[in-house]
């Protein structure tokens, strides 16, 4: 007897073609059509169901249904994971001291990617909870094909001093050993390389002493030997690795410059268009602290400095505070000697790094920060500041010839921006790697606002000596201030 296939029905035609409608609009809103290929699965997954794709199901082996079914179901919670992390929520861990008093080390935080609207996947093709590398093996825990185009969905608008985590704009390229990870490519060649021409000529210019394009000239040697040391030594360094902004490490910091403004630090205070802007409550500064005696530990956990500020102020001197535990600690006569702000106006490591401005991290600037479709006028005493966004982020072909400024061949007097900038910093303010130190943060590295601090764990306490901050759980990071 002749078994008559089912029909589909007409609601299942429309949830079929809604489907595949909205699947289609998606590829059409990023421009990619590689995804065709899934149109046929969701077609026979909804509509003429000719392939088993749960065979396992009517399997006569008990075991066989409960492994696959176990496979099923942790594929299924993978894929679900992805598309919520990639489009809607994500989980992140505050891993240093950057944003402390505000944010603390050990916080657990709910981002939200709804907030700015969520990101296209520059490459969608990943493992789920990973970053960039796989745990154990070691390899890239993405596929570099294919590799979509910035888009966002619209959303709200960075504001000021709102916290907001991103991808580290100059973690495009990256030493691979582990010890190098973390640090700054770029400072890593500037300095190695200021190290190797000293080496080689004896001594290394004194850049008063220059004009702005030989100036230029040393910082392009500079860079081209520290650049080539390490690429030449992967025994020390690791290969030389790069990697798309989605793949870069996530930050966390305060937005404290809007796209459009000129931002100036001036003694510490950051200034906005000639206004100072408000300082977080718990902002922190360091001071030069000396001591009579050990801080007692009781005294310690009052002005809650960590175990790693205490070890910084035994072994520097230097203690990170806020205004409030500046002035507790002054008053204890019996335990400081003397404390002091931190004045410290080294220029080392301070961005733009191929331009010598004099700037520190309490006097920098004044510096206008790109707003898309605005016009910037380029000088050899500005491009530095500039040239990373108009080449790395926005992909022109900017070169200096002669002292003369050449962007895609043409010679060029100014740029107009294709994409929103922001500075962001810490309200640990003088530790913290921060915009000060690696410039701007283009709109298409914003990652997402986080909304609620659902877990704090102290590491430096134990279980039952309050490891866990139970009076943070739940606490809204915009009322955090």
């Amino acid at each position: 007897m002749k078994i008559q296939k089912e029909k589909p029905t007409t609601l299942q035609w429309l949830k079929m073609s809604f489907v595949v409608a909205l699947y289609l609009a998606f590829l059409i809103w990023i421009k990619s059509w590689w995804g065709l290929i899934v149109v046929p699965f969701i077609y026979d997954a909804y509509i003429s169901r000719k392939i088993p794709w749960t065979w396992w199901k009517d399997a006569e082996n008990p075991v066989v249904r409960t492994v696959m079914g176990w496979v099923d179901a942790v594929v299924f919670a993978l894929v679900a994971v992805y598309f919520v992390n990639i489009y809607f929520f994500q989980n992140y861990t505050i891993p240093s001291s950057s944003l402390e008093k505000s944010l603390l080390v050990g916080d657990y935080l709910f981002v939200s990617k709804m907030s700015y609207g969520p990101r296209a996947p520059q490459t969608p093709l990943s493992m789920p909870l990973t970053q960039h590398t796989l745990p154990v093996l070691g390899c890239k825990s993405y596929l570099d094909w294919p590799k979509w185009d910035y888009k966002r969905v619209p959303g709200g608008k960075v504001q000021l001093n709102d916290i907001v985590v991103f991808n580290y704009p100059a973690g495009d390229t990256v030493a691979l050993n582990p010890a190098y990870q973390a640090a700054d490519y770029y400072a890593l060649c500037y300095g190695y390389g200021e190290q190797l021409y000293a080496q080689i000529h004896g001594s290394v210019p004194l850049m008063d002493s220059l004009t702005t394009w030989q100036q230029r000239q040393v910082y392009d040697r500079y860079y081209a030997l520290g650049r080539s040391f390490l690429r030449e030594n992967p025994g020390e360094f690791g290969k030389i690795g790069t990697r798309p902004v989605d793949r870069r490490e996530n930050y966390v910091k305060r937005c404290v410059g809007l796209p459009g403004q000129t931002l100036q630090i001036k003694d510490h205070v950051v200034y906005l268009d000639g206004k100072a802007n408000k300082e977080p409550d718990n902002v922190q500064y360091n001071y030069r602290v000396v001591l009579k005696t050990d801080l007692p530990v009781a005294l310690a956990r009052e002005l809650d400095i960590s175990n790693e500020d205490l070890q910084m102020l035994y072994h520097t001197g230097y203690v990170p505070l806020t205004q409030k535990a500046y002035e507790r600690l002054s008053s204890c006569k019996d335990v400081v000697e003397t404390i002091a702000y931190d004045s410290t106006a080294a220029t080392e490591g301070i961005y733009p790094l191929n331009g010598h401005t004099g700037w520190t991290r309490d006097n920098y600037g004044p510096v206008w920060i790109p707003a898309r479709g605005k016009a910037v006028k380029l000088t050899l005493e500005n491009l530095p500041v500039y040239e990373r966004p108009i080449r790395v982020y926005e992909g022109n072909d900017l070169k200096v010839i002669d002292g003369k400024i050449y962007i895609n061949g043409k010679p060029a007097d100014s740029y107009t921006f294709k994409m929103d900038y922001y500075w962001m910093q810490g309200d640990n303010r003088h530790n913290s790697a921060d915009s000060r130190y690696w410039g701007f943060v283009p709109e298409d590295h914003v990652v997402g606002k986080p909304i609620l601090i659902w877990l704090s764990l102290d590491k430096d306490r134990g279980w039952f000596d309050g490891h866990v901050r139970w009076n943070r759980i739940f606490s809204i990071v915009d009322n955090i201030k």
